[in-house]
């Protein structure tokens, strides 16, 4: 291979690595993660004031479904262990919206330019969501726990109290509810909240 197709290739790598679809460092710290990507700050803040979620609700949900990265995946089906079979959802990006929750809020706001890997766009669907949450089942944007169980179920899901025969769940979600509080702390601490 050429040098300088070498080094082409090298330019190409290094400049698609990390990114904003790789996680940032630290997920543990919340104002290292916003340090590190400053547009998440300013993405969740504008999805707060237009639908109310606190930041530190958005973000230990976004930790739950994506870990942060943008361009997440669920994993892929094998049948007999070994054959793929697609996806076991589709469910993509920041927020990990199902295809047809997203065309939803892409109709309900007009939104028909929004993608899911992008934060600003997956932030807005995640307080449209829980706004909708709040309005059909009555839970408030502040319990992290709760919203996390309606966002995971569906909302008919949750009032049909789906939620409430899967253990795993309950921790799951009581996690979320628990990481909420630590950012929550986190960001008042650093003075980002």
């Amino acid at each position: 291979m050429s040098r300088f197709l070498r080094m082409g290739v090298l330019l190409l790598l290094v400049s698609c690595g990390g990114g904003e679809n790789s996680a940032p460092r630290n997920l543990d710290n919340a104002c290292s993660i916003l340090d590190q990507r400053p547009r998440y700050l300013s993405a969740m803040q504008k999805a707060e004031r237009r639908w109310g979620v606190p930041v530190h609700v958005q973000m230990a949900t976004i930790y739950q479904e994506s870990k942060f990265i943008g361009n997440a995946k669920t994993p892929h089906k094998f049948a007999l262990g070994v054959i793929p079979m697609g996806r076991q959802s589709s469910a993509y990006g920041y927020s990990q919206a199902l295809d047809g929750t997203w065309e939803d809020y892409q109709r309900a706001t007009r939104s028909h330019s929004a993608r899911r890997n992008k934060i600003t766009d997956a932030t807005d669907f995640m307080g449209w969501y829980m706004d909708q949450s709040e309005q059909k089942l009555g839970i408030s944007k502040w319990d992290a726990t709760s919203q996390y169980l309606a966002y995971h179920e569906g909302q008919t899901g949750y009032a049909r109290g789906s939620h409430m025969q899967k253990a795993w769940l309950l921790r799951v979600a009581a996690e979320v509810g628990q990481r909420a509080e630590t950012y929550q702390r986190q960001l008042i601490a650093c003075g980002k909240l």
